[in-house]
């Protein structure tokens, strides 16, 4: 799922952004029509993939359990390569932590939804089913802390500070991320720096309290706290993005025109497998010659292999028999994907135009506020937050949380997300706590008896992004593959 950084301004991200002109090869690739109507959320075009074909409850080599792109992924490879899979998603939609649904009379994305070039699993697959892109348009103001609250700058003022800022919480990670598609290529550099919280980087720098606002601000929010998440999970982030501050922060900026929907949808029906929706799996039993799947209406499923796709934070909601062993529920109780995970669309109107706000990282409410476009009365943006306080759904309160930026600003509409209390998936965009990357990560990518798995939480590249989700897939697939 995705970040909280800002595109930047436009003049920023274009001087600086390296390969916009490749990314226009996806826009300039026109749109298909593997969806019919533009715009279909991902219930209407699960429904219409679920009325497919359909098998005996008995006639599936493989199950997959959760229609992210994780599980969709994983099973398009099974079925390419001869196998029949067959797909049990808990919820009434496909996607996982993507959602794409409609607000505001426009297409917006509930959870992960943002792409690059160097995301080279996803990006393979953009093209491949002709994919089109668009990015969001850049602030006319950014807010940022300030000795007893916040200030405005003009964007290319307030980012080229938060640039000098943050840049120096990543010295050095040229040489212990060198490749950073492989974080262990120097892991003997990267293990002692994978003890660190975030914060404990950060206090290193010795900021003033203001400053120390400013990066907290922008870091800490995406790690779900900063004394919570690692270090390294954004020390990867940064290096992925080619240790460039502009590249880092334009990470949030390019998304799918038809939406998250419509991509994994061209996946699914290139899968050609049968898919059950409102089929939470309870139990998994691994009987030694084959492996039965129960869902929570008492239907069980047998095959030959199973796929288990679904976020680690819910790994410890299913019962395995035999019990996982302790790395994978011990990784599950530790969490992996940020608890408390919000993530809010916004209708405003205000006299300040589109705005950026980036709050204080301890501050209630909106945590950050990144706008998307203008619409013909007022502008479309979206925030995220980690406070239990906050309703996703009270306007009022929301409008409350943006005034500490935009005292004139009136909040027309609201829709969000709860990942956090979804049972689905109990947290949202992946961030790696201390001592998982060089700890568990390897082993739980591992098969456990005719169990494979897969999720965005295990990738060793883009984890937490649609690309981690993709590689992780292909993962599982070849694992089931080479039994």
């Amino acid at each position: 799922m995705s970040t909280e950084n800002l595109p930047g301004d436009p003049e920023i991200s274009a001087a600086a952004a390296p390969g916009t002109g490749r990314r226009n090869v996806l826009r300039a690739a026109g749109l298909t029509a593997l969806l019919g109507a533009a715009g279909a959320t991902g219930v209407s075009q699960a429904t219409a993939a679920e009325r497919r074909r359909k098998k005996p409850s008995g006639d599936h080599d493989v199950i997959v359990i959760g229609a992210g792109f994780a599980g969709v992924t994983a099973a398009r490879e099974l079925s390419r390569n001869g196998l029949r899979p067959l797909i049990l998603e808990a919820q009434n939609r496909i996607g996982g932590r993507t959602y794409t649904a409609d607000f505001a009379g426009e297409q917006v994305e509930l959870g992960g939804a943002w792409f690059e070039e160097g995301h080279p699993h996803a990006w393979k697959e953009l093209l491949h089913y002709n994919q089109q892109l668009t990015t969001d348009q850049g602030p006319d103001v950014a807010f940022f802390p300030a000795e007893g609250g916040y200030r405005a700058y003009s964007p290319a003022e307030g980012f080229g500070r938060l640039a000098e800022l943050v840049t120096p919480v990543f010295d050095g990670s040229r040489e212990y991320f060198p490749r950073p598609l492989d974080p262990f290529a120097r892991e003997d550099l990267v293990r002692p720096l994978d003890r660190l919280t975030l914060i404990q980087r950060i206090n290193q720098l010795n900021l003033s309290p203001v400053d120390h606002s400013w990066v907290t601000g922008n870091l800490g929010g995406l790690s779900g706290g900063s004394a919570r998440g690692s270090f390294t999970q954004m020390a990867q982030w940064w290096s992925l993005s080619d240790w460039d501050f502009a590249k880092f922060s334009s990470a949030t900026s390019s998304r799918l025109v038809h939406g998250t929907a419509a991509f994994i949808q061209a996946m699914l029906a290139d899968a050609d497998a049968d898919l059950r929706l409102n089929s939470p799996v309870s139990k998994v039993e691994d009987r030694g010659g084959h492996v039965c799947v129960t869902t929570g209406n008492g239907t069980t499923y047998r095959a030959r292999a199973v796929v288990v796709a679904v976020p680690v934070n819910v790994w410890n909601r299913i019962t395995f028999a035999p019990g996982l062993p302790k790395v994978y529920r011990t990784l599950a109780d530790q969490t992996v994907a940020v608890p408390a995970a919000k993530k809010i669309w916004l209708h405003i109107r205000s006299a300040e135009g589109l705005f950026y706000a980036a709050g204080a990282e301890d501050a209630p409410g909106l945590g950050d506020v990144i706008p998307v476009q203008r619409l013909g009365d007022g502008h479309l943006a979206f925030a995220f937050s980690r406070d239990p306080r906050l309703g996703i759904s009270n306007r009022r309160q929301i409008q409350e949380s943006l005034r500490r930026w935009a005292p004139d600003a009136e909040v027309l509409a609201v829709r969000g997300h709860d990942w956090g209390n979804d049972p689905y998936a109990r947290g949202g965009w992946t961030y790696k706590r201390p001592g998982q990357l060089t700890g568990a990560l390897r082993t739980v990518q591992r098969p456990v008896g005719r169990l494979a798995f897969a999720g965005s939480d295990i990738a060793t590249g883009w984890s937490g992004w649609v690309d981690g989700a993709i590689e992780s897939g292909l993962r599982a697939a070849g694992q089931v593959l080479d039994r």
